[in-house]
């Protein structure tokens, strides 16, 4: 076992990228990510999603989920965002069939000095069970056990250890499941209790928290068309619960969601995912939320934003694709290129007074003397940021000349504002602009 572990490690080393990811929704943009379990842990949040891949040529549905690993990603911040590499990967657990590509949503927990993964897989004699691997940091290296959780069949596992120290694991097959956990956090210590009393229809993916003595189990649930995410409450963790409404509605684009909720420096916060990095519902990508309850605690519905959460820095690239807020005419969002959507978006002015708010930019103390802009145009035009308001100061103004080659243009800043302000970016004449990013220096 430890010769194992030793090569596990060494493994897992050539793996690790520590990439800096952008703050914007969706958080991870180098590679698809789905099914985000958030975890707080030594006082970062840790993110363990499933990892959408394109399918490879010995899979033989091209139309559905492929997963052969697992990233973990860290942040203290929700803005900056650390990819510590492959921590799990198919190839790597005895038990799972290595050519099934079904290591799909997972969730850790930590205990007496452990981390437990819990992930579900196709087993070699064809079931979908859950297993664990356990780790003494966050980010791994993890060891997967020599067999999956007895009694386990099915699909997304969600550990829960309540207050007076019981675990408990929730997981779906056909409906969600619970059962006690022993101290080990290796076996059940009870019967699963399939839990009944939810609304009829599609559900999966359970993650249950507490919050003022209420249990939040939550939960995908098809609806309509396609699956929003729902809840139900009860007074124990293992029920009865009654169904108290829908947290986000369904997608109009993709037909899974599957989320995780988590209380974050004093703020609570959904993580989701959506299809915007590929307009195909089987390469979805991870989103945040700033999420809120009602005085009676129940959750108040999250509108799903583009912008998610957090400052932006004002001296790294903000992506102002990822608005607040457009005008109602004249600017539009598209892939920069859409043979490799991977890159991401631009932002496309079209004619004169259109507008892109991006909120929330820190220029702390700093005041910065100019403005770098990634831009193209053919035929040129001109570009304003102001602040605050389109009625604010114009801080900036940045000519982009005709020619259908992007280039960095770097503008003067003419007015220092340190603190906390939201960027308007207005087109004021020009025949079609078009924007990757935009950045303040010093």
């Amino acid at each position: 076992m430890k010769r194992r572990k030793c090569i596990l490690f060494l493994l897992g080393l050539l793996f690790v990228q520590v990439n800096n990811l952008l703050a914007q929704n969706p958080i991870i943009r180098d590679q698809f990510s789905a099914d985000p379990s958030a975890r707080v842990f030594e006082g970062k949040v840790y993110v363990y999603p499933s990892h959408d891949i394109l399918a490879p040529s010995d899979y033989p549905r091209k139309d559905w989920f492929c997963m052969a690993d697992y990233h973990v990603f860290s942040s203290s911040n929700l803005v900056d965002w650390t990819d510590h590499g492959i921590i799990l990967s198919q190839n790597r657990v005895d038990w799972v069939n290595a050519k099934s590509y079904s290591m799909w949503a997972p969730d850790c927990m930590f205990k007496d000095g452990k981390y437990y993964l819990y992930f579900p897989a196709i087993s070699k004699d064809s079931f979908n069970t859950v297993g664990v691997a356990v780790a003494d940091k966050p980010y791994g290296p993890f060891v997967p056990q020599e067999k999956p959780i007895k009694g386990v069949k099915g699909i997304d596992p969600n550990p829960f250890i309540d207050k007076d120290g019981q675990a408990y694991l929730y997981w779906a097959a056909g409906n969600i499941f619970v059962a006690k956990l022993k101290p080990n956090m290796l076996d059940l210590a009870s019967e699963p209790r399939a839990i009944k009393e939810l609304p009829e229809g599609f559900k999966e993916g359970p993650y249950l928290f507490e919050r003022n003595g209420i249990y939040y189990l939550t939960y995908p649930f098809v609806l309509h068309k396609r699956e929003s995410l729902a809840y139900s409450i009860s007074d124990n963790p293992i029920g009865p619960f009654e169904y108290k409404g829908v947290i986000m509605d369904q997608s109009a684009t993709c037909w899974t969601n599957h989320h995780s909720i988590i209380k974050y420096k004093g703020q609570w916060y959904l993580f989701y995912h959506n299809n915007d990095l590929s307009e195909f519902d089987k390469n979805r990508s991870v989103r945040i939320d700033s999420l809120f309850f009602n005085n009676d605690g129940t959750i108040r519905k999250v509108i799903p934003t583009l912008r998610g959460v957090g400052l932006s820095d004002a001296l790294q690239k903000i992506q102002i694709d990822r608005y607040s807020k457009l005008s109602k005419f004249g600017v539009f969002i598209d892939f920069i290129d859409n043979s490799n959507k991977l890159e991401g978006w631009k932002v496309i002015f079209k004619r004169k007074n259109a507008w892109v708010q991006y909120n929330s930019v820190d220029f702390a103390n700093n005041c910065p003397q100019s403005v770098d802009i990634r831009a193209s145009s053919k035929r040129g035009g001109t570009i304003q940021i102001l602040l605050d308001s389109l009625k604010g100061p114009i801080i900036a103004e940045v000519n982009v000349l005709s020619g259908s080659n992007w280039s960095e243009i770097k503008s003067p800043v003419s007015i220092c504002k340190a603190g906390v302000h939201n960027l308007y970016i207005l087109m004021k004449n020009g025949d079609g602009v078009e924007i990757d990013w935009l950045k303040f220096e010093k």
